[in-house]
């Protein structure tokens, strides 16, 4: 049985876009980077802890 991803969401301090990437998907070194600027976003949330607009968050 799995659980699914764990998903961490993240907006871009630069641009704003929110997107979300989920840990065991992503390499390290991208972890948390804009897909658009490719400068780390701020951390908004995790899967333990959903968003409210967690749709809004496009994942990466």
């Amino acid at each position: 049985m799995t659980w699914g991803p764990y998903w961490m969401f993240y907006q871009c301090t630069t641009c704003g876009k929110k997107f979300r990437q989920a840990l065991d998907d992503t390499d390290i070194d991208q972890l948390g980077k804009c897909p658009a600027c490719k400068i780390k976003g701020e951390l908004k949330a995790e899967s333990n802890n959903y968003p409210s607009d967690a749709n809004d968050y496009e994942i990466v």
